[in-house]
């Protein structure tokens, strides 16, 4: 039958492809298919003059079912796998490129169909009815170019059309929803549609793994207790998602999604209860929007779970130094609450909650133990909860974050206690007490690129304003968990280099100050305010569109932080191509002097080999307590390193010979990055180097 079918197929391919061409068509045809989008424009102009808001909706609908709809097309050709028929029937009439990908379904019929439909269905014009005869058009030119079979075409067709409707069925619920749960019902599609986005972005988005993601990844094809630089959660984290979809991008990169998305969660449940539902649904919003944490939706590193893991700790200790969960946090009741549990300091059970989430964040990051110390000076400074301090609950949470950091101690030690050294190195602890004015203006710096400057000014006001929480405890708890970070950090800063997102956990309480102060209570502000925060909000939105897509608005390679995440893939080509060539003349091993280059090596190389990181004068790295390269005599070797260079003595002399060959990643024309790759022949053996520095 499947056999019936594909001749049919092919009959009809060939029908549409060769019987019908002509002059007109070979010209119509290749538009189309490239440049419908113009067609559909003209007549998307005309709704939006014609029903305007209820056409914006429309569009809106159309370009989220796209989003959807392709994405669910591209996993469908990976699981199809069919080939195009330009890569493999003669006679096919080819006018545009044939694509390296699978040919079921037709993207550009799902698409197309995707974002006819919501017009279709919702609007009451008869233009509706051409946008499913432009996305007819659509599907007749992908045949009729030779791309794509008759069957891919329908296939696409009907799987857009299912998600479009699909999609109109969750707006059509959500209007119904919205009048009695306007905050949920918003953050739920939202995040609905926020999620689709970031699944297609790291499917289909230019940026490859980070050096430090991929790092990490190698860190999770070897699990243990922990690591040189860092605990072990991200590690285990990374193995999981690539367990479940494989070691590509996504399974890398997909507990992203999960956790950028539970920490805006949990910041609305927190913000909820620290004042009212609007200033925890614009703090869910907010985190999203800021550029410091936009990029932890689609960026795996060690931020995204400690973010969570902060957030987490922050709602579980605000619990349990209220008591009792079941009386609710309002402004109304909350002097009850607090009478009847005065003598309680604390529900013991989110104690218990909150020692597992501080103990998996200090697994995450070390940093963590500076909500310990937030959370000390809270409880000094607040008359109403000092008491709290002679009470047990409190050291049993942090004797449990202990018991579970332990695994780090028992590595370091069996380890010469290199993550001390190291971090110590981080600190310059070595270099002492000295002033350095330049690190304290490029950290104030970043600061305001990192959040941008008017809303970095309105959050820092909001942090030490107590309205509109009528508590000092609420305006407490938001001071003391924001500002001792953030002046511990400008402190550090005047004596050595600060990270921009080393004091992000400082923003997490400082986006609900904002939110209460300037969103909650928007209809009471002055219009200059109103002003000031709309133009803090659009920068920010802007700045993190300029962070996802640089190339769309033409941000210079020097200037651009995510150009160090394209480039690897390309990297990873050649060298598997070069693998492939002299894979027959012997074993070999592949290796660099940095540990980044090392990984994504390990990562994009095919088959994913095992590599090493030579020590050329270099800090120590985690590469260094794992097994090395140095006894495997007579393996031939590719060495890679940026930039066009000459390779080192060290690694030169330890081999027979060499040769070397530059390549070069370009990027829309422009260059990227270069790359020295050098082939070496019968390695002779070398002494691993001791490590001079951490």
């Amino acid at each position: 039958m499947l056999d019936w079918l594909a001749q049919r197929d092919t009959a009809l391919f060939f029908l549409i492809n060769r019987g019908l061409e002509n002059t007109f068509f070979d010209l119509l045809m290749p538009f189309v298919t490239d440049r419908s989008y113009l067609i559909i424009l003209l007549f998307v102009i005309y709704l939006l003059l014609k029903e305007k808001k209820k056409a914006l909706v429309m569009c809106l609908i159309g370009f989220l079912a796209i989003l959807l709809s392709d994405v669910t097309g591209s996993a469908v050709k990976h699981l199809v796998q069919r080939p195009r028929p330009c890569s493999f029937l003669e006679g096919a009439h080819l006018l545009a490129g044939c694509g390296k990908s699978f040919s079921m379904p037709s993207n550009h019929a799902t698409n197309s169909f995707a974002f006819a439909f919501p017009f279709v269905v919702m609007s009451s014009s008869r233009v509706r009815y051409i946008f499913v005869f432009i996305a007819s058009l659509v599907c007749l030119s992908r045949v009729y170019v030779g791309v794509h079979y008759p069957l891919d075409v329908i296939a696409g067709a009907c799987l857009g059309s299912v998600v479009a409707l699909s999609v109109v069925s969750l707006y059509r619920w959500a209007e119904k929803r919205f009048n009695d749960h306007p905050h949920t019902t918003v953050l739920f599609v939202f995040f609905l549609a926020l999620t689709i986005f970031r699944i297609y972005y790291i499917i289909d988005g230019p940026l490859d793994l980070s050096p430090d993601e991929a790092h990490y990844w190698e860190w999770s094809r070897r699990l243990d207790l922990s690591y040189y630089s860092k605990g072990p959660v991200i590690a285990y984290l990374m193995a999981f998602g690539t367990s479940l979809f494989g070691a590509n991008v996504f399974g890398a990169r997909v507990l992203a999604i999960l956790f950028s998305t539970l920490t805006s969660l949990l910041l609305y449940k927190l913000g909820r209860e620290l004042s009212d539902e609007t200033t925890g649904a614009a703090s869910a919003l907010l985190f999203q929007a800021l550029p410091l944490f936009a990029p932890f939706g689609v960026i795996f590193t060690i931020d995204s779970p400690f973010v969570f893991f902060w957030t987490l700790s922050l709602y579980f200790f605000w619990r349990a130094v209220n008591g009792n969960a079941l009386c609710v946090m309002r402004y109304e009741v909350e002097d009850s609450c607090h009478r009847s549990r005065i003598t309680d300091h604390g529900s013991r059970f989110y104690w218990i909650l909150l020692g597992i989430s501080t103990g998996l964040g200090l697994l995450t990051k070390y940093t963590m133990a500076f909500f310990v110390a937030c959370a000390f000076l809270f409880l000094v400074f607040s008359k109403e909860k000092r008491a709290i301090l002679r009470s047990a609950p409190p050291y049993i949470s942090l004797l449990i974050s202990l018991l579970l950091f332990s695994p780090v101690v028992i590595w370091n030690a069996q380890h010469d206690w290199v993550t001390l050294r190291h971090t110590a190195g981080q600190a310059h602890v070595a270099e002492g007490l000295q002033i350095s004015p330049g690190s304290f203006f490029e950290f104030v710096g970043s600061q305001f690129g990192v959040i941008t400057p008017v809303i970095l000014v309105l959050m820092i006001a909001a942090v030490v304003k107590d309205r509109p929480f009528s508590r000092p405890l609420r305006a407490s708890f938001l001071f003391w968990f924001s500002a001792p970070v953030v002046l511990f950090f400008l402190l550090k800063s005047l004596q050595g280099k600060v990270q921009a997102n080393w004091a992000m956990t400082a923003y997490l309480t400082g986006i609900i100050a904002f939110s209460g102060v300037f969103l909650s209570s928007w209809k009471e502000l002055r219009r200059s305010l109103k002003t000031a925060v709309l133009a803090g909000l659009a920068l920010c939105l802007l700045v993190t569109a300029v962070a996802y897509y640089p190339a769309a608005f033409h941000v210079p390679v020097k200037l651009d932080p995510s150009a160090r995440l394209r480039g690897w893939k390309e990297l990873g080509k050649e060298v598997s191509a070069i693998q492939a060539d002299i894979s027959g003349q012997g074993n070999l091993f592949i290796f660099s002097d940095s540990y980044q280059v090392s990984s994504e090596l390990a990562f994009y190389v095919k088959d994913h080999p095992v590599t090493y990181c030579a020590n050329l004068g270099r800090r120590m790295n985690q590469y260094d307590l794992w097994p090395g390269f140095e006894t495997l005599v007579h393996y031939n070797g590719i060495f890679v390193t940026i930039g066009d260079t000459e390779l080192d003595p060290k690694i030169r002399d330890a081999f027979q010979g060499y040769e070397k060959r530059l390549l070069k990643v370009y990027e829309k024309g422009r260059p990227l990055r270069e790359y020295s790759i050098f082939v070496c022949r019968d390695f002779k053996g070398m002494t691993r180097e001791a490590t001079g520095s951490y």
